[in-house]
């Protein structure tokens, strides 16, 4: 299986949800990819180069490979077509099975609601043959597309809650090498905090939501073996 993540930011990824599903899948032999979309500029701890160093070292940490990419900078993510176009692109090249992005609900930063409509229209925009701009590169399907909760998201109720608590203390260390960004807020006390409540929630230790863009297709009744009540 391949998995491709994308953020925003360089730490989007790590602080939110994204981070520990890739480690469990990545763990089992899936490969997986993550896209960063700007390099935090705008921020006001750490530089770009610093910034891009980092996320890097997460991904490591991950067992994931990184791409940057320039959607317009930080703070100036726009939803046009052209930016899509550019993340259909990705998706063709990678060929995922599962595309993870930021939420589509409002919240502090608005470029995570901008990526997030993007890389939906991009999953649409890499299966349509006719598309000139992407001319040369076979198209691809997805299997499934989920927005992951953010370090800022307080919504509730997730559609899909999954127990993390195995792979816990590699998605610290992933944290953690966002260093530049621990000198405004304890985001690994604030990431964890979240995941433990969540995961309190369903009977675990930690956990983290997704929404799904789609319904979830199964074959019966049968193949539902646990709810976030089920424990």
């Amino acid at each position: 299986m391949k998995i491709l993540a994308f953020g925003a930011h360089p730490d989007d990824v790590e602080f939110g949800a994204a981070a520990p599903l890739l480690i469990k899948e990545t763990k089992k032999g899936s490969k997986a990819k993550i896209v960063v979309c700007s390099l935090g500029e705008a921020g006001s701890s750490g530089t770009s180069v610093g910034r891009k160093k980092e996320a890097a070292m997460a991904a490591k940490i991950i067992g994931a490979e990184i791409e940057f990419i320039n959607l317009g900078g930080d703070c100036h993510i726009k939803y046009k077509p052209n930016n899509g176009i550019t993340l259909a692109k990705i998706i063709r090249k990678y060929k995922p099975n599962i595309v993870l992005t930021t939420s589509l609900k409002e919240e502090q930063h608005p470029d995570h609601k901008a990526l997030a409509m993007l890389v939906r229209d991009a999953c649409r925009f890499a299966r349509y043959g006719g598309l000139k701009e992407l001319k040369g590169l076979p198209v691809h399907k997805i299997g499934e597309l989920y927005f992951y909760q953010s370090s800022a998201d307080y919504y509730k109720p997730y559609d899909i809650v999954i127990d993390v608590s195995d792979v816990q203390k590699i998605w610290e260390k992933s944290i953690k090498a966002h260093a530049s960004q621990m000198k405004t807020k304890n985001y690994i006390d604030l990431v964890l905090t979240k995941a433990r409540a969540l995961g309190a929630s369903i009977g675990v230790k930690y956990a983290v939501g997704l929404w799904k863009n789609d319904p979830v297709r199964l074959n019966s009744l049968s193949d539902i073996n646990l709810s976030s009540r089920n424990y």
